[in-house]
């Protein structure tokens, strides 16, 4: 049974989100990574907090309140997201945590506007984009292993996403995760996340901005400046990083700390890149940890 669906208008979006826990605990807002959903923080149980999970832009119930507003997946875009949903919210110096494109959210915001966030937890590190760096080849390993974005530089990727929602995350997750044994009700769960009308939009700017392929959106050209600067993140941070995640493979702690002055803990788990989904425990007591008074 998934908790009560709310609502609130936060931005640009009228943003659905869970709200579970304690509402007098502190304030924690969880963020999904692509292409999952919400259902990735079922098992991540924080009772005593007060713990927001949102549909980020493109995902379930997630709604554009401007049919004239740009699809923008990129990653200015989901930080002030993630801003004006804690100011909607009313939320006092939320943790933000979370992966993939939810971690770049959370890692951006902490980066960005370090008095708005109490800390930072992080699955893949430093989750942020150098999109002035991201024509310099890479060895062939991590070419290939990023096949589906540049499947989406073409009209053919477009088309095939549309067609194949499922079965192009369904590939995705089987990929990301090999030895993660998750069940077809499971996968079942978080399909229909991907039939919002904007998911296919959001995920193609998204894939092709990083690259510099095309422009953003001009609301966020001063946040993609600062982000361009690639600043280090000062908050209170606990990086995760999944052992056998075949994305973002474990880098050691020093590579870590060159990104976050107030790294609190660098954590290895036994899992691969839906690193919540797959190690609930974990990433909560890693959410906990930070949620206790200094």
């Amino acid at each position: 049974m998934t908790d009560p669906l709310h609502h609130v208008r936060a931005g640009v979006l009228d943003v659905a989100y869970e709200r579970r826990g304690d509402p007098d605990g502190p304030p924690v807002v969880l963020l999904h990574g692509f292409p999952y959903d919400v259902r990735s923080f079922d098992r991540v149980t924080l009772p005593e907090a007060d713990v927001i999970v949102p549909y980020l832009r493109g995902y379930g119930p997630t709604r554009f309140l401007d049919a004239g507003t740009v699809r923008s997946g990129q990653q200015a875009a989901l930080a002030h997201d993630l801003l004006t949903l804690i100011d909607a919210l009313g939320l006092d110096r939320p943790v933000v945590a979370g992966y993939d494109w939810g971690g770049r959210a959370a890692c951006l915001v902490a980066a960005l506007w370090p008095d708005r966030v109490r800390g930072l937890v992080t699955a893949n590190g430093y989750n942020v984009q150098d999109i002035a760096g991201s024509d310099a080849p890479t060895h062939p390993a991590s070419e290939r292993r990023l096949w589906y974005q540049y499947y989406l530089h073409g009209e053919r990727g477009v088309r095939g996403l549309t067609r194949y929602r499922a079965e192009y995350a369904r590939l995705l997750w089987s990929e990301w995760s090999p030895t993660w044994s998750f069940t077809d009700a499971e996968f079942a769960a978080t399909a229909p996340s991907f039939d919002n009308a904007d998911y296919v939009d959001v995920v193609v700017h998204s894939y092709r901005h990083r690259f510099g392929l095309v422009d953003g959106d001009p609301a966020y050209a001063a946040t993609e400046d600062a982000i361009a600067k690639l600043p280090r993140i000062d908050v209170p941070t606990i990086v995760l990083d999944g052992e056998h995640d075949t994305v973002r493979p474990p880098q050691p702690r020093s590579a870590h700390e060159r990104k976050f002055s107030s790294l609190v803990d660098y954590r290895v788990l036994d899992a691969e890149h839906n690193v919540p989904q797959e190690a609930p425990e974990e990433f909560a007591r890693a959410v906990a940890d930070l949620c206790r008074p200094s």
